[in-house]
């Protein structure tokens, strides 16, 4: 099914949306992105576990996404490369590259936890609004590198 160029741009203005809501830990902006029984899978890279983990609801995602990045100095989310394919004129579905930033003290200084990412999307049409139904997390690679931060 061929997918129209304003499904196209609201598609990709929502992932830009959910990296600008974790990015300012806007907990609100972010719970609006998705529908109310959202799935969230986290990989046994970032959970701690031998296997993936599953959370549902637009609240508990919101709050535990913005809870899991609220000790760090800051984040930035690049949203790079988005592949997205329509299923249905109310459901979608696609992959989009995302470079995460995790800045944190370290001493006298700030590094960068860097994590290349991948997510596996799920979306779903409701009231005319895009929204995301499920977000599973790849982990790709990461990197840990010192950084210089500017205008503070």
């Amino acid at each position: 099914m061929r997918m129209d160029s304003s499904d196209r741009v609201a598609l990709t203005d929502l992932a830009a949306r959910y990296a600008q809501a974790v990015d300012r830990r806007n907990t609100t902006a972010l719970a609006a992105l998705f529908t109310d029984d959202v799935a969230f899978v986290l990989p046994p890279a970032l959970n701690g576990t031998d296997a993936p983990t599953e959370i549902r609801g637009n609240s508990v995602v919101s709050s535990s996404v913005v809870d899991a990045v609220s000790h760090l100095h800051s984040t930035r989310h690049i949203v790079e490369q988005q592949i997205l394919d329509l299923d249905s004129p109310t459901t979608a579905h696609g992959e989009a590259y995302c470079s995460a930033h995790h800045i944190y003290p370290r001493g006298e200084g700030h590094r960068d936890n860097r994590i290349e990412i991948r997510y596996q999307d799920s979306f779903e049409k409701v009231d005319g609004t895009w929204l995301f139904s499920r977000r599973e997390l790849v982990v790709d690679f990461a990197e840990d590198v010192p950084v210089i931060l500017l205008g503070q």
